[in-house]
């Protein structure tokens, strides 16, 4: 956050959107593993810039992304690290869970189902 602030100019904004998971913070400074972090409010609020999070709106964009996808316009394989069949999607949601080496984006496939792939 506070290296957020050093880059954002003067009045900025800065969005902290995504998924805040407690237990990410557990490696780290003293802070960390206390859920906390050490900010710099001073120069924040000397800044003047604001802050916003929350969750992201996926919802507010899920159409135009996959209607984009499928214009072939934007293309996301770059984040997908596994496509596997539908059948084995608790096992990669336990892999995402654990924050397991590799696992960031799974695409499930239903028309695999049963394929162990």
């Amino acid at each position: 956050m506070n290296r957020l602030v050093a880059s954002v100019r003067f009045t900025g904004k800065i969005g902290n959107v995504g998924v805040f998971v407690p237990q990410d913070l557990e490696v780290g400074d003293e802070l960390a593993k206390q859920r906390k972090l050490a900010f710099d409010y001073g120069m924040f609020w000397f800044k003047g810039q604001h802050i916003g999070s929350g969750q992201a709106p996926v919802k507010k964009y899920d159409r135009q992304l996959r209607d984009l996808i499928a214009a072939g316009k934007a293309e996301p394989s770059f984040i997908v690290s596994h496509e596997l069949p539908l059948d084995r999607a608790p096992e990669a949601y336990e892999h995402f869970d654990k924050r397991d080496e590799g696992w960031t984006k799974v695409v499930l496939h239903p028309a695999m189902a049963g394929a162990g792939a």
